[in-house]
């Protein structure tokens, strides 16, 4: 069993698995925030009800970051221990002969998603953060819908998200399907799989982009 843990085959698997929770979040995260395109109060409760609840914050939000670092840090490993292994390098670039261009760069990517991240994290979790637990604001209810709408009344910053998304939109399109393949998933429903994974990496990131689109027009 301490051979299997420290094998590549089980690292594979365990940022497989990290993959798709993160995955699972990003679709829980973009049914919110679409929510800012339909109803400024329905979007407000929602966050409200995810900003507040015990659960939420206590257990889930702790799982999510100890989830996003994982896999970062995990990738990062394993594409080290990659290059280290890796002893013949391609005699000539052959385009996709040997493997698809997003898998042979899923660690930049990867790189600008996490740079992404840093720069959500500074735009919302940290001011969310601070307005909780340093500053002790009172509870309200209403304020969630005003500062989203805030981040994207900047064209800089709008367009660091849309192409930000572009980004997630390349690392998931190779990603999200290799995971299925690294847990064993490979039946006779592979195929289809593989469609689907293909369809929401393009359609989430787009989804996201129409969003900050959409709030950044309304700013004019």
């Amino acid at each position: 069993m301490g051979g299997l843990l420290k094998s590549s085959i089980a690292k594979k698997f365990a940022m497989a698995l990290s993959g798709l929770f993160l995955v699972l979040f990003l679709l829980q995260h973009f049914s919110i925030n679409f929510l800012s395109v339909i109803s400024a109060s329905v979007f407000n409760d929602v966050s409200h009800f995810m900003g507040t609840y015990w659960l939420v914050q206590g257990l889930l939000q702790p799982v999510l970051i100890f989830g996003v670092i994982f896999h970062f840090v995990m990738g990062f490993y394993l594409e080290y221990k990659n290059r280290q292994a890796r002893q013949v390098k391609y005699a000539s670039y052959k385009g996709n002969t040997n493997s698809s261009w997003m898998s042979r760069n899923m660690i930049y990517t990867g790189l600008v998603v996490l740079a992404f991240l840093g720069l959500h994290f500074y735009d919302f979790w940290f001011p969310e953060m601070i307005h909780k637990y340093i500053e002790s604001h009172p509870e309200d209810a209403s304020r969630y819908y005003g500062e989203l709408v805030a981040k994207f009344e900047s064209p800089v910053r709008t367009g660091l998200y849309v192409l930000s998304f572009v980004f997630l939109a390349l690392h998931l399109y190779h990603g999200f399907s290799s995971s299925f393949q690294s847990v064993g998933w490979n039946d006779k429903y592979a195929r289809g799989l593989r469609g689907f994974t293909k369809a929401y990496a393009i359609i989430i990131p787009l989804g996201f982009i129409f969003i900050a689109l959409f709030h950044y027009i309304n700013n004019l």
